[in-house]
């Protein structure tokens, strides 16, 4: 999981996207420590998913932010807001910083002691590959996602200002954030077992720094190659939208067939029947006539066919009248009869 977000991220180009793949790698440290077990790995596990939903909600807010005062999402839409929006861009990195691992910053707090409980366990390999999602995670969500947002190329946009309450809980967000990263205690008290691990060794903060500067310079190299792309990524999605294809045709364009014949043939019996309650006795004479064939020399009047005429051929009033009473005496004689 920790490294399925990170490459979907890679391809994202929707910035809210691109921090929810982000949500999938960061369960994957959590699901990491809970399949370690161990007491430093639980406390890991608690202490990174307390940490996680603070500074995930710190960037969903300057995602949001951004979102308010552009209405534009994507990375191939945005760029040049630095200027118009500073507060808003550093209050998003304060979240960039927590979830890359910054030393002071609290993901450096809680994803280290997942990481330190794998080595504690000797689980190498399990520690190499989180240390990969973590450098995959300052890569897009710390470096690309706030370069191609606010830097990067001008697009002309002109942001709208953005309220002081959206800064305000992004600004009280980002101090528990640094606070929790200042004085790791804070968090470590909360945890359901007692923590020996110290976060601020000389070792581990060179060893972040390294990695975290080292990402940094291969954003830097391969930056022309990182921007986001205007396309649809398909994820688990890919299973059910490949089919779609196929199902569509089978579903919506065939009933669609079906339903527009089903209406042709409908309208052309009731066309056909219109025509006849319009002149019935020509109907009448053209289906009641022998068929024989026409003379020659039979005057054309009288191929005509013959026209309704209500004066002529409508029933008489006499004959209504007397079906009436009939069908009025038989229903009173089979009453009495039943009776």
């Amino acid at each position: 999981m920790a490294l399925y977000g990170v490459v979907f991220a890679v391809l994202e180009n929707d910035i809210r996207r691109l921090l929810a793949y982000h949500i999938i790698s960061q369960v994957g440290y959590m699901v990491a420590g809970v399949g370690l077990g161990t007491e430093t790995a639980i406390n890991g596990t608690t202490a990174h998913a307390f940490s996680h939903i603070l500074y995930k909600g710190l960037l969903f807010m300057g995602a949001g932010a951004v979102l308010y005062s552009t209405q534009r999402s994507k990375l191939t839409e945005l760029g040049g807001l630095a200027r118009a929006m500073p507060l808003a861009l550093s209050l998003y990195m304060i979240g960039a910083f927590s979830i890359s691992g910054f030393p002071l910053f609290s993901g450096f707090v809680s994803k280290s002691l997942v990481i330190h409980a794998a080595e504690l366990r000797h689980q190498d390999a399990i520690a190499l590959l989180l240390y990969l999602a973590s450098i995959g995670t300052f890569l897009h969500t710390g470096l690309k996602l706030p370069y191609f947002t606010w830097f990067g190329p001008q697009r002309g946009l002109k942001p709208a200002p953005i309220p002081w309450n959206m800064y305000a809980a992004m600004a009280l967000t980002a101090a528990i954030n640094i606070a929790i990263g200042v004085y790791p205690k804070l968090l470590y008290d909360l945890l359901p077992f007692p923590v020996s691990y110290r976060p601020y060794t000389t070792a581990h903060v060179i060893e972040t720094l390294q990695l975290l500067i080292g990402t940094g310079l291969g954003f830097w190299l391969l930056i022309g190659k990182l921007g986001g792309k205007s396309s649809i990524t398909l994820d688990f999605d890919w299973f059910y939208r490949k089919p779609a294809r196929l199902l569509f045709r089978l579903t919506a364009v065939a009933l669609n067939q079906f339903f527009t014949a089903a209406e042709t043939i409908v309208l052309r019996r009731a066309r056909a029947l219109a025509n006849i309650c319009v002149d019935p006795v020509a109907f009448a004479s053209r289906m009641l006539a022998p068929r024989t064939e026409r003379k020659a020399n039979e005057p054309p009047e009288a191929r005509a066919p013959i026209r309704y005429d209500a004066n002529r051929h409508r029933v008489s009033a006499g004959i209504t009248i007397l079906v009436v009473l009939s069908s009025f005496v038989a229903l009173l004689a089979w009453s009495l009869f039943l009776t």
